[in-house]
């Protein structure tokens, strides 16, 4: 049996307990436009997911606006402020953890709001927060529903002690990079194994069902494996019936 096989015996496992495996798609790192987003947003079309673009309001250029403006199930989010490293030489990158002045991180966050805006209006991005790296700290999530934000998305399977009011929590769970190794493609055994594992782990209530498995991707830094994987995989779970792709502007509804 095929890696891909062990997705579908799992998505047939879903199928037969008449529930729908959900599933999201989540790109970082988005700054302007360039060759790799033009491939990304073509990708998008091509196999008809919805797609959440992480920019990094700092760094955006109105070029990326630009080539985003007519662009369909294209939801747009923030990505922390600078992508900047605060950490110590030899400490796991980060720029939201709290070991700096909570009121300069605070202060970045709604500049990098302001940017948000100033690019692509109010209604035209989530207030949604992507910390760079996926590392942020309890006291600076506790922040973010002050500072407008009603989301957040890091890396891993959330749960319930993770819950903070005013804030919709929902992760992506499957990297397609081998950023420790190669930086490159981490294989079909690595990637489809860590999807298979977090539905069967909502499946058999080890995880949060209602979170949908987040693919993780990064259009600046993929090798040509990846982006063939990207297609393979979108393709092969849209064509399974217990399988549906939601678009970020659903996982992260303001609630009424």
């Amino acid at each position: 049996m095929s890696v891909w096989d062990t997705l579908s015996v799992e998505l047939d496992a879903w199928a037969e307990t008449g529930r729908a495996a959900g599933f999201w798609w989540r790109d970082d790192d988005a700054v302007d436009a360039t060759p790799a987003l033009d491939r990304l947003l073509m990708l998008r079309r091509d196999v008809g997911s919805p797609l959440a673009l992480a920019v990094i309001p700092a760094n955006a250029r109105p070029s990326l606006a630009a080539a985003l403006r007519d662009e369909q199930e294209i939801d747009i989010l923030q990505h922390g402020y600078a992508h900047l490293n605060h950490r110590p030489a030899g400490e796991k990158k980060a720029e939201l953890r709290a070991d700096r002045d909570l009121w300069d991180i605070a202060r970045e966050l709604a500049d990098g709001r302001g940017r948000m805006i100033e690019l692509f209006g109010d209604d035209g991005w989530l207030d949604v927060m992507v910390p760079p790296w996926n590392r942020i700290d309890a006291r600076v999530i506790n922040l973010l529903p002050g500072l407008g934000f009603h989301g957040l998305t890091a890396f891993g399977a959330r749960r319930a002690e993770d819950a903070v009011p005013g804030l919709v929590i929902a992760n992506t769970h499957v990297d397609i990079i081998d950023w420790p190794g190669t930086r490159a493609f981490a294989g079909d055994d690595a990637v489809i194994g860590s999807v298979v594992a977090h539905l069967s782990g909502k499946r058999t209530g080890r995880a949060d069902a209602a979170e949908a498995t987040g693919l993780l991707t990064h259009h600046l830094a993929q090798d040509e494996a990846c982006w063939e994987f990207v297609e393979q995989f979108c393709r092969v779970t849209k064509a399974h019936p217990a399988a549906v792709w939601q678009p970020a502007c659903d996982i992260f509804a303001v609630p009424s």
